[in-house]
């Protein structure tokens, strides 16, 4: 056993040591969308938010956007067969602004995913040169859209995605938050997006802006309908095709709420941990795996009677702990000094993963705003 662990942790250094590297690499390319200058006049720019009772946080979030410095801009609200108060503050909104068109959706279509169609839909009736896919409980500051804008331009792209802020209160799901960050940097090197030769791109819910042109000649929603992760897919599937991406971080300029607790984390994760593992059983097998052995194991084993394996590990929580600074410093306003509790947070993490596999086979399926997809249909359209 000793042996083993020997070559895990000598393999997990190397390992650590070259996603570091990657990241110091890679976080040279990535900008701060708050040093853009604003694009103060241009084409009309067609927010789509699609919306299942989120009757707490619209409005504060439209509101946010009719206060953009960009002016030039049309709102698509639409309702996604709530069944709160959510369309008819929608209405209230419209009766606002002349800028704003709701959209009431009663009946989900055979073969799409709820908020993958309701985007659809919005789309259908945009006139803007650009779009915007956000959601109902993002907030922005006045002059995001104009700097987001100016940067899509000055780079000619046909997909920008900016990382907000994820503001979190509590203590927990702050590290759960924060750990998520962190694996998702260095499994999904969202940097490279902004590599031209590279392949990998990205995409967030908060912020993934468009160019129509692209969107409609790339397939439009209709290519990723049965995608939990829609976001994340719309940037991946574009920039394999060859359209070009960026990402830019908007910490001081878009903040959304992940969820209010880490109970609800664990909950609104059912929907898209195992779509994230491509729907394999051996991927969720490896991913637990090598989360323990990464970031629980050796936290255990410096406490060892051998010399060589305590030195071992306390490489891989050296390494390791470097990695999480840099990424929790460029890509959160978090403190890194959650590290301290990073093996039970990880731990955490696990049990989300279990839970959320566990639940998806039993369910046969996922459940995702108040709608269940079997996990059959999901993988046909794979």
């Amino acid at each position: 056993m000793e042996s083993i662990l020997i070559i895990l942790f000598t393999l997990g250094i190397l390992v650590w040591l070259v996603f570091l590297l990657d990241a110091l690499i890679g976080f040279r390319h990535l900008d701060a969308l708050e040093k853009e200058p604003e694009l103060e006049t241009g084409p009309l720019l067609s927010v789509i938010v699609a919306a299942r009772n989120e009757e707490k946080q619209i409005t504060a979030s439209i509101l946010s956007q009719l206060k953009q410095t960009y002016k030039h801009v049309e709102w698509i609200l639409v309702n996604d067969r709530s069944i709160d108060g959510t369309g008819k503050i929608m209405d209230e909104l419209l009766r606002e602004d002349a800028r704003i068109t709701v959209i009431h959706i009663t009946e989900l279509p055979e073969g799409w995913l709820g908020k993958n169609h309701a985007l659809y839909k919005g789309t259908l009736q945009s006139s803007g040169k650009w779009l915007l896919f956000t959601d109902a409980d993002v907030r922005f500051e006045e002059e995001a859209f104009a700097k987001a804008l100016h940067y899509f331009e000055k780079h000619q792209l046909d997909l920008l995605t900016a990382a907000p802020n994820l503001n979190a209160n509590r203590f927990w799901l702050k590290t759960f938050v924060a750990f998520f960050l962190f694996g998702f940097s260095y499994f999904k090197r969202p940097w490279m997006a902004n590599n031209p030769k590279s392949k990998i791109g990205t995409g967030i819910g908060a912020f993934n802006l468009v160019s129509k042109t692209a969107y409609e000649s790339f397939g439009t929603h209709e290519k990723i309908k049965m995608r939990p992760d829609d976001d994340l897919q719309l940037g991946m599937k574009m920039k394999r095709a060859g359209y070009r991406q960026r990402i830019v971080t908007a910490q001081r300029l878009i903040e959304v709420e992940w969820y209010g607790s880490l109970k609800e984390a664990f909950v609104g994760l059912e929907k898209n941990t195992f779509a994230g593992l491509n729907y394999r059983i051996s991927m969720v097998f490896f991913s637990i795996f090598g989360v323990f052995v990464t970031n629980v194991l050796p936290f255990l084993t410096i406490f060892s009677g051998n010399k060589t394996i305590v030195l071992l590990s306390l490489g891989n929580i050296v390494t390791s702990g470097i990695l999480y600074v840099v990424i929790i410093k460029r890509m959160t306003v978090f403190s890194p000094a959650l590290f301290l509790v990073l093996p039970i947070t990880a731990l955490l993490f696990i049990y989300s993963i279990i839970r959320a596999s566990f639940l998806t086979f039993k369910r046969g399926g996922i459940v995702w705003r108040g709608t269940t997809y079997r996990l059959s249909e999901l993988r046909e359209k794979e």
